[in-house]
């Protein structure tokens, strides 16, 4: 997720405080990883010196100055180009658990149980977002539907890998 187009989106409904930008991307975006102040800040200030937000203004209270932020034209020019460009499909083609399942039947150990063990996960997770989408609004269900939906693929995967563990071993170990 580009960080920096998220808070120009959210600053296109009007100027907000680092603050407030860094609460509405976690009630939003960031359920499961919300943003650091710091990241908030080290992004706005890219995004000004890129001219993509302005300072809106400067309020002094019992802190340090609080700088309100507004997205510029280009800014604006920014997000609609974002959001029109397709995000490029992930194929996974050289995943991490495939590589642990060569180096399982390369080193001798069990790649069966290798898969066990991660489908027994990927189950666990599953369950766990089950719930939370059973329990969440609309765009919960929605994060959690798009997470499930790779999950089942993961698991047709193992499954499939699985089946063919003899052959990849032979081949493996050619």
């Amino acid at each position: 997720m580009s960080i920096g187009h998220t808070l120009l989106g959210l600053l296109e409904a009007g100027p907000r405080h680092g603050y407030d930008l860094k609460r509405a991307f976690d009630e939003r975006f960031g359920q499961d990883r919300p943003l650091h102040y710091g990241q908030v800040y080290s992004t706005m200030s890219r995004l000004l010196k890129n001219g993509l937000v302005e300072v809106d203004g400067v309020e002094s209270g019992g802190g340090p100055e609080r700088k309100r932020y507004a997205i510029t034209d280009a800014g604006i020019t920014d997000v609609e180009r974002w959001l029109a460009q397709p995000e490029k499909p992930e194929p996974y083609l050289q995943s991490t658990l495939y590589t642990k399942v060569v180096l399982a039947l390369l080193t001798g150990r069990s790649a069966a149980e290798l898969l066990d063990g991660q489908r027994a996960e990927h189950l666990r997770l599953m369950r766990v977002l089950t719930d939370r989408k059973r329990r969440g609004d609309l765009a919960d269900q929605l994060i959690c539907d798009h997470a499930l939906f790779h999950l089942e693929a993961d698991l047709r995967w193992l499954e499939l890998t699985a089946a063919r563990l003899d052959q990849l071993a032979s081949e493996v170990r050619a």
